[in-house]
C-alpha cells in the first residue's frame, strides 16, 4: 500500500482542482456526493447488491457501505458523512482508518434520515451528485446532477492520476491471476458454471465484486457477445473456450477477454492471428491518435486474416466498405476503463460535453475521443460467426464473396475476442493485461 498512500494525496489534489474549477464556473458552494442506497427487491424484505456511486468512490476506496456522503468544495478538507448504524442483523462497517482517511474529515451517521443534520445549513447552493433524486428533492437540494458539472468530471475522468493507474494495474494482477485458473480448468474439462467458480476462486473475488458479469462460453455459446448463462453441463466433444472477466481493486475495473482452442486446428491458428492482430493495434495507440481510426483499421485487418484464412474472397477494402467484416466483427474496438467497466466520457469531444456520435457504419463503438496520455483503454478486437447476422448476407450479393464451407468449418467454435487493458504515456503504450503475465 506505500505506493498508493504516496500517489493518493496528488490524486485528491486533482480531485480538489477539478472541483474548485467546476463549482466557480457554476457558482455553487460545491459538491455533495451521494455513496447511494440499497434497493429493495420487489415484493421482499431482501436487497439487490449494493453498487456505490462511482463519483464517490473516486474519492475514496468506500465500495459496500450505503448511505454515506461526500463534501467536496475544491478548498477545504473533504468530509466524509460515514454511514454506521446500531444494527445486530448485519456487520457495521468500521471506522475507516487506512492511509486515505487522515486526508479526509469524518463524521459519523448512525441514522440515514438524519443526514440533513450533519449536511451545509445552505444546501441550495451545494449540487447533488448521485442516483437518489428523490432523496436529494427532500434534503433541499435545488441543483440535481446539473449537465454542466456532470459533464466536465466525466471528460476529465478520462486522465487518470497516478494512483488510479496504480490501482488499475493491481485490478490486472488480480483478474489474471482468474484467467490463468479459468484457462486450466477449460483443459481440465471444467463446465462454464465450473470454471466460473475457478476464476472467482483464484481472484479472491465473489460474483457481486467483479465489476461485471462474467463471460465463461464453451464452443458454439462464444458467438454469443455477452452470453452469461453458465451451463452446468460439460460439452462434448470440447472445442473452445471464450472468457471475458475483470476484477476490482478499489473500485476501479479490469476488463480482460482471451479465446483458447482445445486442439491444434483451424480455429487455434485463426486464434494466433487474431492475437498478432490485437498486439499490433495496441502499439499503435499514441497521443493524438483518434481512437475512431484505429478503430476503422481494425477492420482492415479483420478483413485481411477473412481471406487469409478463406472465408472471403476479394480485397481488403471491399469487405470492408460492403459491411462484410461488420457481420464477423460487429461490436466496437474497445472502450475507455476505469471506475467503471465502460467508464464515462467516452463520447466526449471536450468538458463542456459536446458529443462525437459512433460512426453510423460502427453505432457500437463506445468511444470517439482523441487518446491522450494516461487514458486506459480496452482493445478486443473479435471475429465470431453470429447465424443471425450471416442470414442477412444471405440476402443480397455478398453472399457469393462468402466460403460458406469454412464457415460451416468454424461455427462449432463460435468465436474470438482477445482484450487487454492499455495506458496511453507519452512515449510509449503501458499494456497492463500482457505486462501481468497473460499471453
Amino acid at each position: 500500500m506505500d505506493k498508493l498512500a504516496s500517489h493518493y494525496l496528488a490524486h485528491i489534489a486533482e480531485l480538489n482542482r477539478r472541483v474548485t474549477d467546476i463549482v466557480t464556473r457554476g457558482n455553487l458552494s460545491g459538491l455533495v456526493i451521494h455513496s447511494g442506497q440499497p434497493h429493495r427487491q420487489f415484493l421482499d424484505d431482501i436487497d439487490y447488491p449494493f453498487k456505490v456511486n462511482p463519483h464517490f468512490k473516486a474519492w475514496l476506496p468506500i465500495l459496500d457501505n450505503p448511505h454515506c456522503w461526500l463534501l467536496v468544495n475544491g478548498r477545504d478538507k473533504p468530509q466524509l458523512i460515514f454511514y454506521r448504524p446500531v444494527d445486530f442483523w448485519h456487520k457495521v462497517a468500521d471506522v475507516p482508518d487506512a492511509f486515505w482517511s487522515e486526508h479526509v474529515e469524518i463524521k459519523l451517521l448512525t441514522k440515514a434520515d438524519k443526514v440533513a443534520e450533519l449536511l451545509p445549513r445552505d444546501i441550495s447552493k451545494w449540487a447533488y451528485i448521485g442516483e437518489h433524486l428523490d432523496v436529494a428533492e427532500v434534503l433541499g437540494f435545488k441543483t440535481r446532477n446539473p449537465d454542466a458539472v456532470m459533464s466536465y468530471l466525466h471528460y476529465h475522468r478520462a486522465t487518470k492520476t497516478q494512483y488510479e493507474l496504480e490501482c488499475m494495474r493491481r485490478s490486472n494482477e488480480i483478474a489474471v491471476q482468474g484467467h490463468v485458473a479459468a484457462k486450466n480448468a477449460f483443459y481440465n474439462g471444467g463446465s462454464e458454471f465450473g470454471i466460473q467458480q475457478e476464476y472467482l476462486k483464484a481472484s479472491c473475488q465473489g460474483e457481486n465484486e467483479v465489476p461485471y458479469g462474467n463471460i465463461i462460453a464453451l464452443n458454439q455459446n462464444a458467438s454469443i457477445l455477452h452470453y452469461t448463462k453458465l451451463e452446468h453441463a460439460s460439452p462434448h466433444p470440447r472445442k473452445s473456450f471464450l472468457i471475458d472477466a475483470g476484477a476490482n481493486f478499489f473500485g476501479y475495473a479490469s476488463d480482460i477477454t482471451r479465446t483458447y482452442a482445445f486442439e491444434k486446428n483451424i480455429f487455434s491458428d485463426l486464434i494466433e492471428a487474431m492475437n498478432k492482430a490485437q498486439l499490433e493495434l495496441v502499439d499503435m495507440m499514441r497521443p493524438g491518435l483518434k481512437y475512431v481510426d484505429l478503430h476503422i483499421e481494425t477492420h482492415k485487418k479483420i478483413a485481411q486474416i477473412m481471406l487469409d484464412f478463406n472465408m472471403a474472397s476479394g480485397d481488403v477494402e471491399g469487405l470492408v466498405e460492403q459491411g462484410i467484416t461488420a457481420v464477423f466483427f460487429p461490436h466496437g474496438l474497445g472502450h475507455m476503463l476505469g471506475l467503471q467497466v465502460h467508464d464515462m466520457g467516452g463520447y466526449l469531444h471536450d468538458e463542456r460535453g459536446t458529443h462525437i456520435a459512433a460512426p453510423d457504419a460502427h453505432p457500437f463503438l463506445r468511444c470517439t475521443r482523441t487518446l491522450a496520455v494516461n487514458q486506459v483503454l480496452t482493445i478486443e478486437p473479435g471475429i465470431y460467426i453470429i447465424d443471425s447476422l450471416l442470414d442477412g448476407l444471405k440476402q443480397d450479393k455478398r453472399q457469393a464473396q462468402i466460403n460458406w464451407n469454412t464457415i460451416d468449418e468454424l461455427r462449432p467454435f463460435g468465436g474470438i475476442r482477445i482484450e487487454d487493458n492499455v495506458i496511453v504515456h507519452g512515449d510509449r503504450n503501458e499494456n497492463m493485461t500482457r505486462d501481468c503475465g497473460l499471453a
